[in-house]
């Protein structure tokens, strides 16, 4: 029996991993009903299509795309087309209600047990890195989590421009954070996108809701039990 890789290295999902995205979810639907109010129902109707198609075209664009396309623009454009608005409305409005307004929630919301987590694996010398589909800084600073990363990266960075579950940016993070991906356990909430894409990246994967880990063992979830898992492969 060849001997356990040990890890080196933990890279985190980020919504729905570091933060509990249903009550986020319940906090800004609030204040998009209060749109009718602002915008007139007009108004309202328009900003909830332009970000209820922005939400589904994301999923669609997880498969490969045409070489020399970027996804940072990409993602505003087949809106746009699609809803017959322009590029730089849907732009303004997903940073608004999706990037911007949701920062001030998350805190609130932080996953319990990570800060500890985070802290147990610096001391044990693991390199630390955050990989999601949506842009990070901002977010991670709102968590007051954002020195604890060496390694903060998103899905339409120039140099990676592939969602999950494309392997690249998982790869490419291991690189930046100076390990093997076999090295790395890539933590997330969405067995589809974030279990698969590290998986075929050649990470070991864990889920903080469903909580599998790559050699078969099952977990209750949470952070208690992710740092569990690290230990195991020590």
């Amino acid at each position: 029996m060849s001997p356990q890789v040990p890890i080196r290295a933990v890279l985190f999902d980020l919504d729905g991993t570091l933060y509990s995205q249903a009550p986020l979810r319940t906090r800004m639907l609030l204040e998009l009903a209060a749109a009718p109010f602002l915008r007139g129902p007009r108004g309202a109707r328009r900003l909830a299509r332009i970000l209820g198609t922005f939400r589904s075209e994301r999923e669609r664009m997880r498969g490969p795309i045409e070489a020399g396309v970027q996804l940072e623009r990409l993602q505003y454009e087949v809106v746009a087309e699609r809803l017959a608005v322009p590029a730089d409305e849907v732009a303004r409005e997903v940073e608004e209600w999706m990037f911007e307004r949701p920062l001030k929630h998350l805190q609130a919301h932080r996953r319990p047990g990570i800060v500890a987590f985070l802290r147990k694996a610096q001391d044990a010398g693991l390199a630390l890195g955050v990989f999601s589909d949506y842009p990070v800084q901002a977010k991670l600073q709102a968590l007051g989590l954002d020195g604890f990363f060496r390694v903060q990266r998103d899905a339409t960075d120039a140099q990676i421009n592939a969602f999950k579950p494309d392997p690249k940016g998982f790869l490419f993070c291991a690189a930046e954070l100076g390990v093997e991906a076999n090295e790395v356990l890539y933590v997330g909430d969405r067995a589809d996108v974030d279990g698969e894409g590290a998986r075929r990246a050649g990470m070991k994967v864990v889920l903080v809701d469903e909580a599998h880990c790559d050699d078969g063992h099952r977990y209750a979830g949470g952070y208690e039990e992710v740092w569990r898992v690290v230990r195991s492969y020590q």
